[in-house]
């Protein structure tokens, strides 16, 4: 009985292939009979059909449907040149477990009392970029000076990460998909993604992106909770969007890291562009994308000057993050892949007995007992 075989619609087979992305030389060495199935000529057995919807992450009972799955986003998609293109099972599977994360998150804030956000969709995208940036800077204690301080973007990104989880939002920071090592999230497909919530809201940055590409992802999708707009983005410094709610954010998230009056200031027309703009991202803690940026909105350089900069500023930026070392120390890559502030809810809570063992294994992406209780004391839960 277990080796009979399926009698399924040959053509979810070869749709489930596809919309893994996944390479067909290593499907078939895999499943050898997989081009049979997808002709129609040979069918699988249950257990071989099981296997195979694990092997392109799709849930088995949709190769049981008469036709493919239409699946659509489940939040607005502000990428630009998307429409066309359906969503990968990386990048679904990513948004599903934040939102499985968030839903967790809001009941935990309302069992334990906590008052809801009001500087959530307290904007609108008719209201000044450079208003609501002063908005966001007074809320997360933002200060120019404080980051002058720091040496390099990267305890930038850091810095402003932890400003902003201060302010009771979620941030998530990731490369792969839950602690999947083998399935990468693309930067080509997007850079982050917002959640609107009262009382839950949650910010999701692709870690596959330079660290400075980051910052303005994060920058940007903070505009995103400020209009209370959940969507997922692929925004760059350089390039213009066609929403205007994307020109907007890209706005607001350009004078949070670099006001334009500040920029004014500082900028000494009598060095070489890529020289000031070199100058310019060290003195404001920003990426050299976001300041060569701010002199195109400064007026100080053209579209043409912005866009042939921003392209080799772009592979230049690619090439040195590819560089860098890779791996890290696991406690705080957990921390960073959830949220410090997420993080420490759920060790608490399950430490407390009100949230089971294994669905906060689930939430954190952990597998073994003795992990979880070295998280909790690494995070500061326990001592």
């Amino acid at each position: 009985m277990h080796s009979s075989h399926i009698s399924i619609n040959p053509a979810l087979l070869t749709w489930a292939r596809e919309r893994a992305g996944a390479e067909t030389l290593m499907l078939e060495s895999r499943f050898p009979k997989l081009a049979a199935w997808e002709a129609g000529e040979s069918q699988p057995t249950l257990r071989q059909l099981e296997a195979f919807a694990r092997a392109v992450h799709v849930p088995v009972g949709y190769l049981f449907l008469p036709e493919p799955v239409q699946e659509t986003l489940p939040i607005a998609d502000f990428r630009t040149l998307s429409g066309r293109v359906a969503p990968s099972p990386n990048l679904l599977d990513t948004l599903y477990l934040c939102q499985q994360r968030q839903d967790w998150y809001r009941d935990y804030a309302r069992m334990e009392g906590f008052s809801a956000l009001d500087f959530i969709g307290s904007a609108g995208i008719t209201d000044d970029p450079a208003a609501v940036a002063n908005a966001m800077r007074d809320a997360l204690g933002l200060t120019a000076a404080e980051r002058q301080k720091l040496p390099n973007w990267g305890e930038a990104l850091r810095q402003l990460m932890s400003k902003v989880e201060g302010t009771g939002i979620l941030v998530m920071t990731s490369s792969i998909v839950g602690s999947n090592s083998h399935r990468k999230l693309s930067v080509e497909e997007f850079r982050g993604f917002a959640l609107a919530d009262k009382l839950a809201p949650l910010v999701f940055l692709n870690a596959a992106d330079s660290k400075a590409a980051q910052m303005f992802t994060l920058a940007h999708e903070l505009a995103h909770l400020w209009i209370g707009a959940s969507g997922i983005s692929n925004s760059e410094t350089g390039r213009l969007p066609e929403q205007h709610a994307e020109r907007w954010c890209n706005a607001v998230a350009a004078e949070l890291l670099m006001p334009m009056h500040s920029t004014r200031e500082a900028y000494r027309p009598d060095l070489p562009l890529q020289e000031e703009m070199e100058r310019l991202a060290r003195l404001f803690k920003v990426s050299t994308l976001v300041a060569l940026r701010r002199l195109f909105d400064a007026g100080f350089i053209d579209k043409a000057a912005l866009w042939e900069l921003y392209c080799a500023e772009s592979a230049r930026v690619r090439a040195l993050s590819l560089r860098s070392p890779g791996g890290g120390d696991f406690y705080r890559t957990l921390g960073a892949r959830t949220g410090k502030r997420f993080a420490q809810a759920v060790l608490t809570n399950t430490l407390e007995g009100q949230t089971l063992f294994q669905d906060a294994f689930r939430l954190l992406g952990i597998k073994q007992s003795a992990t979880f209780y070295n998280a909790a004391r690494e995070l500061g839960v326990m001592s």
